[in-house]
């Protein structure tokens, strides 16, 4: 895949779109983080070493950010309901055209992949793999936000939604629920291995290797 500039140069400013946030949710954050990570957690500060790709399965960044506001997930996704009541959220929104949305701190706990979120970045791309493709300028706007995210914190990592099950067994993964696990397909392995591509000298680790 050629780009007629340097892929890391057309990164644009990261904007602050911060989610709603209140004393509901931080409280049931952190009781989704006792449950599934570390029962002796007191707060919700992580130290990232993974960062995770996601699509959003919608086509609206506005759609996406609002879902995202809710403190609670809703009725009709019984299996994540189930396994706890704070809706998923994610840390940044990478929107068709490239721009890079940041909806909460890097270091702040987040429910969006099983297994990682504590110790994982969580970016979702508006999108998805068949009605509404995902865009070249967000496979450009995620090598770059990778590298920035690179330079901040010590990730060793790199992740689609659709890996984290070949992730089982890492040191990295901890699921303190046996039975709760879902099959994702997203982002999808064509834009993976794009964005891959462009970030290849990073040398990050994947689902298979150490």
């Amino acid at each position: 895949m050629t780009f007629d500039v340097a892929p890391d140069a057309r990164m644009r400013a990261i904007i602050d779109a911060p989610i709603a946030w209140n004393e509901e949710r931080e409280r049931l954050t952190l009781e989704y983080r006792r449950a599934h990570s570390d029962s002796a957690a007191t707060d919700l500060t992580i130290a990232p070493r993974a960062i995770v790709l996601h699509y959003t399965g919608v086509d609206s960044a506005r759609a996406t950010r609002d879902y995202f506001d809710d403190a609670r997930i809703e009725a009709r996704r019984p299996v994540l309901a189930r396994a706890g009541a704070v809706n998923v959220s994610a840390h940044f929104l990478v929107d068709r055209d490239g721009t890079i949305y940041r909806l909460q701190p890097e270091t702040r706990f987040a429910r969006h992949c099983i297994g990682l979120n504590h110790v994982a970045i969580g970016i979702e791309n508006v999108g998805d793999d068949a009605k509404v493709p995902l865009t070249d300028m967000q496979v450009i706007a995620n090598a770059a936000l990778i590298r920035d995210l690179m330079v901040r914190f010590p990730i060793t990592h790199l992740l689609g939604h659709s890996e984290v099950r070949e992730f089982e067994g890492h040191p990295y993964y901890l699921e303190r629920d046996p039975t709760y696990r879902t099959i994702k397909r997203d982002p999808g392995a064509r834009f993976m291995s794009r964005v891959r591509a462009l970030i290849d000298d990073l040398k990050l680790a994947g689902p298979t290797r150490e």
